[in-house]
């Protein structure tokens, strides 16, 4: 668990998840309406079998504010893919989202963890910016290609373009 004090000299407590967060993670994805929303039971499980590979982040009183979840790519073992990131509204514009990712890798690198992937649709501004940020401001390199198009879903779903960032330098303990 570490501690850090945003750019509003608020607390933010920075901690792996644990399956009494899932609810919690479920009602943040489902609030960002942007997000994918899972069922209420994958963030259970989320919290219970990948909790080393994600984060959430509490407010003073302990409530959640955002979260990053992950898991590490069975077939790359040097990469964590991302999965999901989410911030609540009041928390938003504050640089969380940012530091929970640097964070999620500052914590992997001793675990061989030295890229990251995730995958964006092309209209999500927001997190093309984060997760070019989070290479940019470590030195790391940022590619890009389609993972999965349009044709290949059957619900219309956008495409999926990979961001494959890496190899990531050491973290210090609060280098966001």
């Amino acid at each position: 668990m570490s501690t850090e004090t945003n750019r509003r000299e608020s607390v933010v407590t920075l901690d792996a998840p644990t399956v009494r967060d899932g609810a919690a993670l479920w009602r943040l994805a489902r609030d960002s309406r942007t997000l994918d929303l899972n069922s209420s039971y994958s963030y259970l499980l989320w919290c219970r079998d990948f909790a080393a590979t994600s984060v959430v982040a509490r407010d003073e009183d302990g409530e959640a504010l955002g979260f990053v979840t992950g898991y590490v790519r069975p077939d790359l073992p040097d990469t964590l893919m991302v999965w999901q990131v989410a911030v609540a509204e009041p928390a938003r514009g504050r640089g969380l989202a940012k530091l929970m990712l640097a964070e999620l890798v500052r914590r992997r690198q001793p675990h061989g963890q030295v890229y990251v992937e995730t995958t964006i649709t092309s209209d999500n501004i927001a997190s093309i910016a984060l997760f070019t940020a989070l290479g940019r401001d470590h030195g790391a390199g940022v590619g890009r290609t389609e993972l999965f198009g349009t044709p290949l879903f059957p619900d219309r779903h956008a495409e999926e373009v990979l961001y494959r960032i890496g190899p990531f330098g050491p973290f210090g303990p609060f280098d966001a």
